[in-house]
């Protein structure tokens, strides 16, 4: 069964770090900030701690992400910590089995395994990870299925992956479309929507997961869990400022420009043209900015609308303290009666 652990809040709260590299900042501060983050919200009674694979991003510092979580397991002592994701395509199973073996048998009972078909980077990112991008995607299943043979303990396999064997680390399906759904449902997985970057099928998705659902060893029961973006904040309009980082880093990207996480800007969207504010109207479907109070009755309205099991919570904030201070007052608020 995956480990999905007893919360202290209305609905499981999980976090997910992209280790952001800050204008000003390195990535050597951006490792620091996150181990401290993973420490703040385990205090807190957060499940989960989550990085995200990217390459070629400038503000994004958790490439090699199997790396940066054993520094964080090594700073933490019960949170779960994990992969949200693995870009597989970008892999050998056997590689991902080795180096998630390892993390299992460094933190017993710890580890999350992600996996998702993006390549987390560019056509050109991808090339130089040196690996063709289309066949590496369409081999997706066969490599989810063949990376979860490697972690069991009788595999099929004459290779074994050492460490790895045995582990049986739990494995999470990703997406952001219903390919991920369909494959979820069938392998009997759980599944980790997107939803705050890319929201638009999010409903159909969960739709498809839950109604072709098979029961696995691991799994008996559909469990999603939907990314959602978190400013809180004393007031509304301090986090509302505070989120102009995260929302100047999203137009950016979208507009082919990435960079390192800008500091927050005052009126920010009052200055975008209509193509970048719909673009950010898109994603603040699955976020909720404000004051705690604000914060509370938005995150309740989108647990009744998608039914989530567990949120994974993403705050792209540019002060480290600040971005502290919202899980805080997201917990105060969120905390069971």
């Amino acid at each position: 069964m995956a480990a999905m652990s007893a919360s202290k809040f209305r609905i499981p709260l999980s976090v997910l770090d992209l280790s952001p590299i800050c204008e000003g900042g390195d990535a050597g501060e951006s490792f620091r900030n996150s181990l401290a983050l993973a420490r703040h919200v385990e205090q807190l009674g957060y499940s989960r701690y989550w990085l995200a694979e990217h390459h070629g991003m400038p503000g994004i510092a958790s490439a090699a992400t199997s790396t940066l979580l054993a520094y964080v397991g090594a700073g933490t002592s019960t949170i779960r910590i994990g992969a949200g994701g693995v870009m597989l395509p970008n892999h050998s199973p056997l590689v991902v089995a080795e180096q998630y073996g390892t993390l299992e048998a460094l933190f017993p009972g710890r580890v999350d395994l992600g996996l998702g078909r993006a390549p987390g980077s560019d056509g050109a990112t991808a090339r130089a990870l040196r690996r063709d991008l289309h066949e590496s995607s369409e081999r997706f299943p066969q490599d989810v299925v063949e990376l979860m043979d490697f972690m069991s303990r009788e595999p099929r396999q004459r290779v074994l992956a050492v460490p790895g064997q045995g582990s049986e680390v739990p494995v999470w399906i990703l997406g952001s479309s219903t390919f991920g759904a369909q494959l979820a449902a069938h392998l009997g997985l759980p599944f980790a929507f997107a939803s705050h970057f890319a929201p638009q099928m999010m409903m159909q998705a969960i739709q498809i997961y839950r109604q072709s659902f098979k029961p696995s060893a691991q799994l008996e029961r559909p469990y999603v869990m939907l990314g959602f973006n978190v400013f809180a904040a004393p007031s509304d309009a301090e986090a509302h400022l505070r989120a102009s980082s995260w929302q100047q880093a999203f137009v950016n990207l979208r507009s082919g420009r990435p960079g390192r996480l800008p500091a927050p800007v005052a009126g920010y969207r009052e200055r975008l043209d209509e193509a970048a504010n719909a673009l950010l109207d898109g994603v603040l479907a699955c976020a909720a900015i404000g004051s705690p109070q604000t914060v509370h009755e938005q995150v309740l309205a989108f647990v009744e609308r998608t039914g989530a099991d567990e949120l994974m919570i993403a705050s792209q904030t540019f002060d480290p303290a600040a971005r502290r201070e919202s899980y805080s007052l997201l917990a105060s608020v969120m905390a069971s009666a």
